[in-house]
């Protein structure tokens, strides 16, 4: 089993408030996990308004199957989210 987790960053360049935050937030997971089926969630950063801090897991058999559905999922946040995708990090855990 290999798991690939990935830890980004959204730049909420234009956004004033936390209402804001969270209404760019709350419709990006709920696409995110109804597209890939991953697990995902704001892990750091929760107070500030300009920029979030979210993270995903995925689960695989084979480690480039696992690879394949972690960039897809980037590419669709870098594609379709209502703020600029800033830094991320990618690992992948091979368990059992």
């Amino acid at each position: 089993m290999v798991i690939g987790v990935c830890r980004f960053e959204l730049l909420l360049e234009d956004n004033g408030s936390l209402k804001g935050k969270r209404s760019v937030i709350r419709p990006l997971v709920a696409h995110v996990r109804q597209r890939f089926n991953v697990a995902i969630a704001e892990v750091d950063d929760h107070d500030d308004w300009e920029r979030a801090v979210l993270g995903f897991a995925v689960v695989s058999t084979d480690a480039a199957q696992t690879s394949r559905m972690v960039q897809s999922v980037i590419d669709f946040i870098e594609r379709d989210a209502d703020a600029a995708l800033g830094s991320y990090e990618v690992e992948h855990i091979h368990a059992f």
